[in-house]
């Protein structure tokens, strides 16, 4: 199995993700003729379930399931996801969410599936007791939870229309669960793996502790993405509760790891412990932000103000699940990472989320903005592409050589 050629097709949406984000950008610069919103859905589906979706799976069939001995199972999964990712890919830009992209969509839910049950049913029975597989079946579990908003989105559309509060809880239902449920425990999972190969072991209670700390809070903070629309006050108490649970299993996991970080230093690349390092101090950010989040004049700022919800979900994808996972991919030989692909993409990175913070900010304090704000976030944003082209290309250079 050519797991290699499986990373190449995911860093080819990678590039696919990064031009359309470019596009988009430049919507609000010049006249551009397509439908902005209809691109949007293109450009999240495959970031989400073309590129960090298979990044994932792909790691987690290369350190569980390959032992497994089913990789004609594993490809017909693969290809048909492919076929999925593809066809969303091709209808989302010109039709939005209608008849072909909502079937591609469903069935990707059924590829999903179709992975999860793979992965729990040929699990070699040696990872059974690892915790890392704990982490990982977690997480798959998280992965199907959250395929309960796609679900609900067409009979929504279909009796209370796009604009009832229900459309925007099925998406942000979806969201939640996929990246603090799926892609959080999933990175997780790996890292604890990583841990568990190297012979170090930890305290079973902590563990325990950790994981039930972390699973509550990742279902209470469900109530966070509900605040919008000024629930009673009851959501508000719940999502803090899940918010502050949040904080302290992340402390836990810190106590956890904090004398073995030498470890991870020592077994990752310079370049992947310093994107590690990046994820690390950007994870507590995330969940500062979480937490005030759940107080109601933050919850209602956040819903005025949409970069402010822009800039934390590209804050968690592209600053703690993105990089975290391209440090994991190279660890397990499965990508190579240019120095200047680093460079690039950081800069990118914290330009980017600069300018849609400020904008923010701007708009909520009454700061000075200015009048070119459109065009350079536009062009900081060319260097996201020219970053993943580099990566894209080093990698299928490596491979035909």
């Amino acid at each position: 199995m050519d797991l290699k050629k499986h990373i190449g097709i995911a860093l080819a949406y990678f590039l696919a993700v990064a031009l359309m984000g470019i596009l988009l950008r430049f919507y609000f610069v010049v006249s551009l003729p397509f439908n902005f919103k209809f691109l949007l859905h293109a450009h999240s589906h495959t970031a989400l379930l073309g590129w960090i979706y298979l990044g994932l799976t792909t790691l987690i069939y290369k350190i569980f399931l390959s032992e497994a001995q089913k990789p004609k199972l594993y490809k017909r999964i693969f290809i048909f996801t492919n076929v999925c990712i593809v066809g969303m890919m091709i209808t989302f830009p010109f039709q939005g969410y209608a008849l072909f992209s909502i079937i591609f969509s469903t069935l990707f839910l059924f590829a999903s599936y179709w992975f999860s049950w793979f992965a729990m049913n040929h699990i070699p029975a040696h990872f059974k007791t690892r915790f890392s597989w704990k982490l990982i079946k977690a997480s798959l579990w998280y992965l199907v939870l959250s395929s309960i908003g796609p679900w609900t989105i067409g009979g929504v559309m279909a009796t209370l229309g796009p604009e009832s509060i229900w459309y925007k809880t099925s998406i942000y239902f979806y969201l939640h669960f996929q990246y603090n449920g799926w892609f959080i425990l999933a990175l997780l999972g790996v890292v604890f793996y990583v841990f568990e190969e190297k012979g170090i072991q930890f305290n079973p209670q902590k563990l325990k502790s950790f994981f039930l700390l972390l699973n509550f809070g990742v279902l209470f903070t469900v109530f966070l993405s509900v605040l919008w629309f000024v629930p009673p006050t009851v959501f508000y108490v719940l999502g803090l509760i899940g918010a502050v649970a949040q904080c302290l299993a992340f402390f836990e996991l810190f106590l956890l790891l904090k004398d073995h970080f030498p470890v991870l230093k020592k077994v990752f690349t310079p370049r992947a412990f310093f994107l590690l390092k990046i994820a690390g101090g950007l994870v507590l950010v995330k969940l500062l932000m979480q937490l005030f989040s759940a107080f109601p004049y933050i919850a209602n700022l956040a819903f005025l103000l949409k970069d402010f919800v822009i800039g934390y979900l590209h804050l968690v994808f592209l600053g703690i699940v993105i990089t975290t996972m391209l440090a994991f991919l190279q660890y397990f030989k499965l990508i190579l990472l240019p120095k200047s692909f680093i460079s690039i993409f950081l800069v990118a990175f914290v330009t980017t989320e600069f300018l849609i913070f400020y904008k923010a900010f701007a708009v909520w304090l009454g700061l000075p903005f200015f009048q070119d704000y459109y065009i350079c976030l536009a062009v900081l944003s060319c260097l996201f592409p020219v970053a993943v082209g580099i990566l894209f290309f080093k990698n299928l250079k490596s491979r035909s050589s």
